[in-house]
């Protein structure tokens, strides 16, 4: 029987065979030309520069171009976002409620602020969100603490980040913060008001969340000693508030500010001088100077209670003063038993 031809497998026969294996096939002519252990036909492959992959980019890494499309879309909607923003503030074209507050800025500024401190530093735990109403007017009450007044706004910030319908607070504060510069104005834009009653009835009854700390500075103020001890509520004038507007009240507990300022000292003549309720002495301040204005980076839980409804009572009820008695009395011992029940569960000031 006659060799058979063995055509490789890069052989072209409709446009002839050139370069060497062509030169290698003429002089072998078939099967004779092979050596020994070498098969039949070898294609020779070669990988051209275009067609090598960079070590980064392997199949599991390599991004794809939607990915990539994606991405930058984001970003070209968060640079148009801003510039629209920024139009806005300095044309004026933005909107304000009766009482200065800023929705706008305060979700596109302030909150993003503010969102890394409550986030990172401080770790915060929301607990009960389900227990503040969906719509409607409600008024969250909580202790007060932390020689400043940073639990207020981290509560803020816990109501509008975990709350399903992305809920606004309207905190009560003191007449302090509307008479310093640039806190003042800032205060405002966030949607803080004067603790008064009319304008906390008029926030309740067209629907807002008001949040107010009835210790005031008597709670915030109050030294390291007597941590986690609620002080007197008033005399119960946001029970009052809660029945003429028929809005539940939603007890909130608060755990981890009380120790991001240990106050051991109060220097009362400068308090004076300075016009400030107190004037706080910690372990870092005045010692570190500014350094020492930098709070502790404690764990914070804010648990908010399940609400006591008032829109059962009669209109004639917010004159009682046993009726606002016992109430303020109940929301106080709600409040007081979560802050105990939450320090033994909590692991450590830290973590």
């Amino acid at each position: 029987m006659a060799d058979a031809k063995v055509i490789p497998f890069d052989d072209d026969r409709s446009r002839g065979a050139t370069g060497k294996g062509a030169a290698r096939r003429r002089g072998t002519g078939g099967s004779a030309g092979r050596r020994k252990g070498e098969p039949a036909a070898v294609r020779e492959v070669k990988t051209f520069p275009a067609q090598q992959r960079q070590p980064s980019e392997s199949p599991e890494t390599a991004p794809e171009p939607e990915a990539v499309e994606e991405k930058r879309g984001g970003w070209d909607r968060k640079i148009a976002g801003g510039l629209a923003f920024l139009r806005r503030r300095i044309t004026g074209d933005y909107d304000v409620d009766e009482f200065g507050y800023d929705k706008e800025l305060t979700d596109q500024v302030l909150m993003s602020l503010l969102r890394p401190i409550a986030e990172k530093y401080f770790r915060v735990e929301v607990k009960g969100i389900e227990n503040i109403p969906s719509e409607g007017g409600a008024l969250i009450v909580s202790n007060h603490s932390g020689t400043l007044p940073l639990d207020g706004l981290m509560m803020q910030v816990a109501v509008h980040d975990n709350h399903p319908e992305g809920r606004h607070l309207r905190l009560l504060a003191a007449d302090l913060v509307f008479m310093l510069p640039v806190v003042n104005e800032l205060a405002r834009k966030a949607g803080h008001t004067l603790a008064c009653a009319e304008d906390a009835q008029r926030l309740l009854e067209s629907g807002e969340l008001v949040g107010v700390m009835p210790e005031g500075f008597k709670g915030i103020g109050k030294p390291f000693s007597e941590r986690y001890k609620l002080q007197r509520f008033g005399r119960g004038g946001f029970v009052s508030t809660a029945l003429r507007a028929g809005t539940p009240i939603v007890p909130c507990s608060i755990v981890g500010a009380e120790e991001i300022y240990p106050m051991i000292g109060n220097a009362k003549t400068l308090a004076r001088v300075l016009g400030f309720p107190y004037f706080p002495i910690t372990p870092t301040f005045p010692w570190l100077g500014p350094l020492g204005a930098v709070p502790l980076p404690t764990k914070w839980t804010i648990q908010f209670g399940e609400p006591i409804p008032t829109d059962g009572y009669p209109p004639e009820a917010a004159e009682d003063p046993m009726l606002m008695f016992n109430l303020t009395d109940q929301v106080r011992e709600q409040i007081q038993h979560t802050l105990y029940k939450l320090l033994v569960q909590r692991r450590s000031v830290f973590f």
